[in-house]
């Protein structure tokens, strides 16, 4: 079968060009450069077949796992119309447009393509609107530094998830430093150095015995993240990436692990220090990235495989995920269980948290929560603050777990 190329002077390529602007526009990285080798896979693989022509623009416009959704999304909004490739090989369609009626079968748009399809204001309204908006900021409303805090990675718009982005890169999360075994020589230490002192009164022939001092030397513990990626997640994990990887670049001894069917560790590509380089390689390294949860299994894996190779001087474990578990729990328990005792503090960062309204129903979120130092959530970047804030202070004084009514 001959494949039918379009003709290179009609409206196709405008056609693509508008759906590469409509991407960029969501947060994909799509440059010139992009559209034209689309525009020319597409000739070469041809438009009779509609699969055809979503892989073919898939393979040139995706290179990351968390950017499969918008790119779903926004192709079967923009190219919805059924006729639309019979028609583009005629070359009887100068353009695609969002039809406004919504389907009740349809998925909920993601903000970034929403604000992406919408069209752009005039040039004089916005300048308008801009000098009133600045007018408004300065007398009445809160700054946008103190909006983009309190709101929810879900309902964040491309711009304002690069700013969150940005702020999260800048992050730091003190732990407080705990005594070790090990001892170090110190002119104000409490404990007095035998050794050192002897051999300081040897010097002076046993005339004097100049006492010598040492103390405990303190470090912050492991800090080991156990992140959920599965479908659920996939907005907040996306998001949260970002902060593991400003984690493992500001400090040693951290352990990154992801898991939705399967556990992988992914600790050596969050120290690369490019997060786009780090966040590249892990979408090729995880497979199993927004699908099922087995949160049992998986927690069942690390205890057997990883526990005593990252838990040990008192980890602090950051458990992340929604509690939700493709097999109801089974063996969760006892794995969390075995989880808790093998590490300093187990902390657990819920973003169905931040409804007032949540009750732990799901027998996975009963399994987990008995076995839990701390149960967070973890939506906003204040919430990222409030964590940074209880992991500096001491154990005792920021143990503090949400009560349930059965």
């Amino acid at each position: 079968m001959t494949k039918t190329a379009p003709h290179s002077g009609g409206t196709f390529a405008e056609n693509i060009l508008h759906f590469a602007r409509t991407l960029r526009r969501a947060g994909l990285p799509v440059g010139p450069g992009r559209v034209i080798e689309a525009i020319r896979a597409v000739e070469v693989a041809g438009i009779r077949r509609r699969d055809d022509f979503y892989w073919t623009l898939h393979s040139v416009f995706v290179n990351r796992r968390d950017q499969w959704d918008i790119f779903d999304q926004a192709f079967h909004v923009f190219w919805r119309n059924p006729e639309l490739l019979k028609k583009m090989m005629d070359m009887m369609l100068p353009t695609t447009f969002l039809d406004s009626t919504k389907r009740d079968d349809q998925p909920e748009l993601s903000r970034r393509l929403s604000e992406a399809l919408a069209p752009s204001p005039a040039p004089e309204s916005d300048q308008e609107s801009e000098q009133e908006e600045i007018e408004i900021n300065a007398t009445l409303t809160a700054s946008d530094n103190e909006l983009l805090q309190s709101k929810d990675f879900e309902s964040m718009s491309a711009a304002e998830m690069e700013e969150a982005k940005k702020a999260m890169a800048a992050m730091r999360l003190p732990i407080l430093e705990v005594k070790t075994r090990r001892q170090r020589a110190d002119l104000r230490g409490n404990l007095i150095d035998m050794r050192r002192t002897l051999r300081a009164s040897l010097r002076s022939g046993g005339a004097t015995i100049p006492l010598r001092f040492r103390s405990k030397v303190t470090r912050h513990p492991p800090l080991v993240i156990l992140c959920d990626i599965s479908g659920s997640m996939a907005q907040y994990s996306r998001m949260l990436l970002h902060f593991m990887h400003a984690l493992t670049n500001d400090r040693d001894r951290v352990h990154t692990f992801v898991f939705g069917t399967r556990l992988t560790n992914i600790t050596r590509y969050m120290r690369y220090r490019d997060v786009d380089a780090a966040l590249d390689a892990v979408s090729e390294k995880v497979e199993d990235w927004s699908g099922g949860t087995r949160i049992g299994a998986t927690v069942r894996e690390f205890n057997k495989f990883w526990s005593r190779r990252v838990l040990g001087q008192g980890a602090v474990v950051l458990l992340i995920s929604d509690g939700l578990d493709r097999e109801g729990g089974e063996g969760l328990e006892t794995e969390m269980e075995r989880l808790h005792k093998s590490c300093r503090q187990l902390i657990w960062l819920n973003p169905l948290l931040r409804f007032e309204g949540f009750e732990p129903r799901a027998r996975g979120v009963k399994a987990i929560l008995p076995h839990v130092d701390q149960f967070r959530t973890v939506h906003n970047l204040n919430s990222l603050k409030d964590l940074a804030d209880i992991l500096s202070k001491p154990m005792g004084a920021q143990l503090e777990k949400r009560s349930f009514a059965a």
